[in-house]
């Protein structure tokens, strides 16, 4: 990744994975934390003040593209298109606990209220790609 000078309102950006971390300094002593996760052709989808569902949500990315991998090499519905499918596998992988289930013959779990899912990739924090400043969230302010 990268990093900038630390004065008031730069921002300092590290990269890991397909995760990017962003601080930005404030000249009011405001620290947002901000993490960016992107697809594989570093195509932001999700913006989130929550690490975890930011490594949830780049967890589902990965196993999306191992489950496109396997459907298009069996040749499951070829002439599906290719954003069709990443939506499908996306899906997919996001709710695996109830595909399980409904592949062992039992019935899905409830959907939870909103922002309460297990795996935080519905977390009230996260922000869809988008406007940088509208989407961080305050996490502390100094004194």
């Amino acid at each position: 990744g990268s990093a900038s000078n630390s004065e008031p309102g730069s921002a300092v950006a590290v990269g890991c994975a397909r995760i990017d971390l962003r601080l930005r300094l404030e000249s009011t002593a405001l620290i947002e934390i901000e993490y960016i996760v992107k697809d594989k052709h570093g195509m932001e989808r999700l913006r989130t003040a929550d690490k975890k569902a930011a490594d949830a949500y780049d967890k589902a990315l990965e196993i999306a593209d191992r489950l496109a991998q396997l459907l298009r090499e069996d040749q499951v519905l070829p002439d599906l298109p290719n954003a069709d499918l990443e939506e499908l596998t996306i899906y997919l992988a996001r709710n695996a606990r109830n595909v399980e289930r409904v592949l062992k013959g039992k019935e899905p779990e409830p959907t939870p209220p909103s922002g309460e899912r297990e795996d935080h990739s519905e977390a009230a924090t996260e922000q869809p790609a988008g406007d940088a400043d509208s989407n961080v969230t305050e996490l502390k302010r100094a004194k």
